[in-house]
Parts: C-alpha cells; sequence; structure tokens
C-alpha cells in the first residue's frame, strides 16, 4: 500500500482539491486497493471544515466529489505513516521540515515537483481570489497528479 498525503496551510483550498483529483485518477486508473490518499494543513484553525464552496464548485464541474473531505491539522507521526507528504508551496514545506523527524524528511516534497512543465515552484493560494484562481490551481493540480501517478508505479508498483 502507497499512502500519500497533500498538505496545504488550512486544508480548505489547495490540499483537499489535490487529494480529491488524485483519489479520482487513482480510482479511474483501478489502483483503490493499492494507493491511499489524505490531506492535512499546517495550521488547525478550519479543523473538521469541509473544504472551500469555490473549490468544492470547480472540483464538481470536473466530476469530482471533495465535498467529503474535512480539514485536520498535520501530526508529526503522518510523517512514518505516509510514504509521500507533498506541500503545496515553499511555507508548508519549511513547517513540515521543522516537524518532521529527520528519517523521514526525503519523503517531504513540493507537489509541483512532478509536474515541471507547469512552469511554478509552488500551488498558489486561492482562497483571497475569485473563481478564476481555482481552476488554475486546479489545471495545476491535475498535471501534477499525473506526475505523481507516474512516479509511484515507477518506484512502488512496477516493482511487484
Amino acid at each position: 500500500m502507497v499512502r500519500v498525503l497533500f498538505v496545504c496551510l488550512g486544508n480548505i483550498c489547495r490540499s483537499p482539491t489535490a487529494e480529491g483529483v488524485f483519489r479520482d485518477l487513482v480510482r479511474r486508473e483501478g489502483l483503490v486497493d493499492l494507493i491511499v490518499t489524505d490531506s492535512c494543513g499546517t495550521g488547525g484553525w478550519h479543523a473538521g471544515d469541509p473544504p472551500d464552496s469555490r473549490a468544492c464548485a470547480e472540483a464538481e464541474s470536473r466530476g469530482i466529489e471533495i465535498r467529503d473531505l474535512r480539514a485536520r491539522q498535520v501530526r508529526k507521526d503522518d510523517f512514518g505513516s505516509f510514504d509521500y507528504v507533498l506541500g503545496m508551496d515553499d511555507g508548508n514545506i519549511q513547517n513540515l521540515l521543522a516537524m518532521c523527524p529527520p528519517e523521514f524528511t526525503d519523503r517531504v516534497k513540493l507537489f509541483l515537483s512532478f509536474a515541471p512543465e507547469v512552469g511554478r515552484h509552488d500551488v498558489p493560494d486561492p482562497y483571497y481570489g475569485g473563481p478564476d484562481g481555482f481552476r488554475k490551481v486546479f489545471d495545476m493540480i491535475d498535471k501534477a497528479s499525473h506526475g505523481l501517478l507516474a512516479d509511484i508505479r515507477t518506484r512502488h508498483l512496477d516493482a511487484r
């Protein structure tokens, strides 16, 4: 079983979108028995909340359901439980590395590192913008999700 954790600041925009997009891709590829997904935030102020309504609307417009997800804060034991701990931006990565046990730092990566063709380092936070920001973020996340799945296939699944 390969376990993937998506992380942003509050776990209501970027990381639940990434979890939903990647979860849908895993389902379409018939890999639900092999890959587990989750998402969380480095901050806990939205714990228990559903994703932002604009993220839900954008996902729904593309046939992906994320309304079932609930925000939570990252925990120290997540680093040992997940094979991939994927931050949406440099701030997330810094926060994750500050709490990550040294033996698991290689699991912490920028999510867009799986989509160099996007030409960006960070997935921008669309929270303070309009629907166009959510569309752009969704497109970036979709590309990175395909790159991530290719990496998982190469490193974990093809070896079986």
